[in-house]
């Protein structure tokens, strides 16, 4: 995995200015939402020009859920204005729309870029992520829309290779999207941790990024400078650790409840696996992992000991705990919501996942999900 530059924003954000100026580049394409304004990093891109000599193209083209037309517009903004240097401020959407112009700026432009072989370029990439959940700029992944359907890019050439930690961006983030993000990167550490194609470095990632989720938690929560920084630093390790391992059942399942229920994606990821830890404990087998329920059982130990707990089975209470504690809420659900459920999950995603579920099981573990048991 490559080495990816963390810099602080204190002082100034007098990191990001060497960074740049290090990069030797007089423009660069700023990927970006509207919301920007707010930010202290977005009044920085405002006077880059008149403090550095380096000219800011910005590029606000595109919607959550970002379209692969507007993807391409964004390379051909890049190419027009002849910049290799891009920088990405924003949630998930913006990660992924500035990692594929990335990936797609020196290709074939008269086709399709979906249908073409990625060939890494020198374009650099820098991220400076506004929750602290999703791990987007760490991982070699994206995800966008063409013709309604979800295309997932990915390639190691698309990793930022600088990110900025500035705490000041979640000051303003909504309380139950703090909840929610912080339960997604709970959940990505935890998942990549048990992962069939978990690692010892990826579990390192996993542990460190449980370990600082539990510690700076609450004051992450009373919005304070420290949890805020720690909470970032903490996604960021575990979008390491799921570019690794990968996901897995957690959420396969919980695309579904997001989208049925209109709740946030780290709310729905928190549910499933308050209900899947603790049956996987009870239920090792079939056991799909390379060394077997022995193996399975050192993985559940590993993220006991990271939540501070003896045993597994006391590490998914404390899970479950930190989910009650938050109060986000279970949804009710509907007469026919559990027959579309237990469709709806990529088997792809459960191939990852070390123990076996089959419809049946998937289905039981929704009616545990959304009846609160």
């Amino acid at each position: 995995m490559k080495e990816q530059q963390i810099l602080n924003a204190c002082n100034h954000y007098e990191q990001l200015d060497h960074c740049l100026k290090n990069s030797g580049q007089k423009k660069i394409l700023l990927v970006c939402g509207s919301s920007i304004q707010y930010f202290h990093i977005g009044r920085y891109f405002d006077t880059l020009e008149s403090r550095l000599g380096i000219k800011v193209v910005r590029f606000s083209g595109f919607t959550p859920n970002p379209l692969y037309g507007s993807v391409a517009e964004g390379v051909r903004l890049l190419n027009r204005e002849h910049i290799r240097l891009i920088a990405a401020v924003g949630g998930g959407s913006a990660m992924d729309v500035a990692k594929c112009i990335k990936l797609y700026a020196d290709m074939d432009h008269s086709r399709s870029y979906l249908q073409q072989t990625i060939v890494p370029n020198d374009i650099r990439l820098i991220a400076v992520p506004t929750t602290a959940g999703t791990g987007s700029e760490a991982t070699r992944y994206a995800v966008i829309y063409e013709n309604g359907e979800k295309q997932s890019v990915s390639d190691d050439s698309c990793i930022p290779d600088a990110v900025v930690v500035d705490p000041s961006v979640l000051k303003s983030l909504p309380l139950y999207q703090k909840k929610a993000t912080m339960m997604d990167a709970l959940c990505h550490s935890i998942e990549a941790c048990w992962s069939i194609h978990s690692s010892e470095e990826s579990r390192q990632y996993s542990r460190t990024a449980i370990e600082q989720i539990v510690a700076c938690k609450d004051a992450y929560l009373k919005n304070t400078e420290q949890g805020n920084a720690g909470m970032l630093r903490a996604a960021n390790m575990a979008g390491k650790a799921i570019n690794l391992a990968q996901t897995t059942a957690g959420h396969a399942m919980c695309y579904r409840l997001t989208g049925l229920y209109r709740i946030a994606h780290g709310h729905a990821a928190a549910l499933c696996v308050s209900r899947l830890f603790p049956y996987m404990i009870k239920n090792p087998g079939p056991c799909a992992a390379p060394g077997g329920e022995a193996w399975l059982k050192e993985r559940f130990a590993e993220i006991a000991g990271a939540l501070g707990c003896k045993t597994a089975v006391e590490g998914a209470e404390r899970f479950d705990g930190i989910l009650k504690e938050l109060a986000l809420g279970i949804p009710k659900a509907g007469p026919d919501d559990y027959e579309r459920l237990k469709t709806s999950v990529n088997p792809e995603r459960l191939k990852n996942n070390p123990v076996r579920l089959d419809t049946e099981t998937i289905d039981c573990l929704y009616h545990q999900i959304l009846s609160g048991r």
